[in-house]
Parts: structure tokens; sequence; C-alpha cells
């Protein structure tokens, strides 16, 4: 019994070792929360990698795991011992840590000054899981070995890309049961409540609308809410703390057919003075790609709340290229 508490304590000890912080070269500070025992990275591997990059405040810069959109990069050689290049080679596929990298060490070596962000922080903090290291075969030349990295990486891509769009219609799903919506569906697959018609006349592609308009996401946040992403409320910005100095608000003009399709949609169901709530697929909205910097990711519904406040008729035009309309545009 004796030996078997001895053997715990010591796996218990390791344990913590492993999750204490240590120091590096160039006041690099890291922690590895779990290491998978691979082979360290080195210059020249390419790297797909998850990461959360915070400042000094602990505000949060990126967060790829939110996106769904892991980097893929290159290693190069180091400029500093204690740099990003350089704190890579102390992790291996699978592990994830915790670093600091110490900006007064990097505004030194770079000969640049902090930027101005970062000017009264000390250190940009990263947590990073290594999703993939791949690596170049011994004797392999440089073209051989980027081209088997091209085709897996692309391969990568493709797999991951038909796994979210396999994963939207639960998506979808979940967001109307949460949301108690009873929608009805165009043949398009665009859900829709007309809460009030209008207008007996429609706006048509060509015609420009005068409307008012709140897009959120379908996935919750930590918050248990559903994101506001874009919105002409300055009220209702400023009250979910997502307002943007320096954008209109307000009624705003949109061109019919210059949006994306689902949204042009949902303009043309409802007239003058009528309200609707649509959700629109990835399809119809952003697809594949999503907008991860205002948080709609690829493949994911969003939903929107739209009034037509005016109509001023046009000259019929073909439908313009897809857009991100409303235009997204990062919190400040």
């Amino acid at each position: 019994m004796k030996k078997g508490i001895i053997i715990l304590a010591a796996a218990t000890l390791g344990l913590a070792a492993c999750k204490q912080e240590k120091k590096g070269a160039g006041g690099l500070l890291y922690t590895i929360h779990h290491s998978a025992g691979n082979e360290k990275i080195k210059e020249g591997d390419i790297v797909k990698m998850n990461f959360i990059q915070k400042n000094g405040k602990d505000s949060v810069l990126s967060n790829t795991f939110d996106s769904e959109t892991p980097a893929v990069f290159p290693v190069q050689k180091k400029m500093y011992a204690g740099d990003m290049n350089d704190v890579l080679t102390l992790f291996g596929e699978g592990d994830s840590a915790t670093f600091k990298i110490d900006l007064d060490t990097m505004a030194f070596h770079s000969k640049q000054p902090k930027p101005e962000q970062f000017k009264n922080d000390k250190y940009l903090t990263f947590t990073v899981k290594v999703e993939k290291v791949f690596k170049k075969k011994a004797g392999e030349a440089d073209s051989t070995f980027n081209k088997r990295a091209t085709e897996f990486f692309q391969a990568d891509y493709k797999a991951t890309s038909e796994k979210k769009k396999a994963a939207e219609p639960a998506k979808l799903k979940a967001y109307l049961e949460d949301t108690k919506l009873a929608t009805k569906t165009t043949a398009s697959g665009l859900h829709y409540i007309i809460e009030k018609p209008g207008s007996a006349e429609k706006p048509a592609l060509g015609d420009t609308v005068l409307i008012d308009y709140t897009g959120r996401v379908t996935k919750k946040g930590k918050d248990g809410k559903y994101k506001i992403f874009d919105t002409s409320d300055e009220k209702l910005a400023k009250a979910e703390n997502e307002f943007k100095a320096g954008k209109p608000y307000g009624p705003q003009k949109m061109p019919v057919g210059g949006t994306i399709p689902g949204f042009t949609e949902a303009l043309q169901l409802i007239g003058k003075g009528g309200k609707i709530k649509v959700i629109i697929p990835s399809n119809l909205g952003y697809g594949e790609q999503g907008a991860p910097q205002v948080g709609i990711m690829p493949f994911s519904p969003i939903a929107f709340d739209l009034e037509i406040k005016d109509i001023i008729k046009g000259k019929p035009a073909p439908a313009a290229p897809v857009s991100a309309v409303p235009v997204p545009t990062t919190k400040k």
C-alpha cells in the first residue's frame, strides 16, 4: 500500500511540474499543459495550430478555436532566442501550452518600437494546441516536400469543410428549437417569420430599400446569448456592448440584389413598413468561408431582424456579385 501511495505521489508531482511556468531565453515564459511526447518542432516544419492570443489586459485579440480556422504556417528561422519561432521548438504535435512573448525583447531585437496597442504591455500571451506537424523526410527535395505538404493540407481542409457542412443542419435545428421559432421555409431553404407584411408593393431587383436591421450569429456565446455581428440600431448595439465608433447608425440604404442571396430574398418578402425575421443558411449567406472576424463561422446559419422603412424604385438590373452586406466590421 505504501509503495502505491509513493508511486501516486510521484506521478502527481510529475504532472504538477509539467504545468509549472518556466523561463526561457529572451524573457520568454511558458507552461506546458499537455505533452503528447512527440518529436519537437523544427525549423522548416509546417504547423497547423489553434491558438488564443491575448494582450497584457487579458483581452482576447484572436481565437482560432472559436473561429474554427486554425493557422497553418511554416516554421521560420528564429530572429532571436525567445521569439515566436524559437518557442515553437519547445512543443510537438498534440501538445498544448501557454507562452508569453516579451514585447520589450521583441522591440529591442527588431529595432522597432512596441506597437501602439501594446505600448503598456509587458507580454503578448498565446495559449496554443499543436494540431499537426508536417515534417520533411530525410533526403527529401524541397519541391517534393512542398508538393506533399500542399496536397496534405488541401485534403485536410476539404475533409474539415465537409465535416462542418454536414453539421450545419443540426446547428440550424438547435437554434430554432432554442428560440422556439415556428418558421416557414422558402424553396431555397430560407427560414422566415413575417411579423408585419407592410405595403402590397414589395421591393424588386434594382430597387433600393431603406432598412433597419440586426444580424446575429446562431451559436450561443459563453454568456448564453446570441451575439450581434452587425446592427443599424445604435441603442441596441450599446446595450449589448457591440457599439462600433465611427459606424453610421439608423436606417441604411441597401440595393436589392447587391447583398448575400438570403438577405436579398428576405427583402422581397415584405413591403414598405414590413418586418421580417429570417434565418439564412450558409449557402445563402457567407458559405464555407464565413466571416470569422465578426463571429460568423464557416457553414453556419445567421439570423436577421429586418424592417423596411422605404422603397426607392430603380431600374431593373441583374443581381450584383455576392458581397457581405451588411458589411461586417470588427469591434473596436
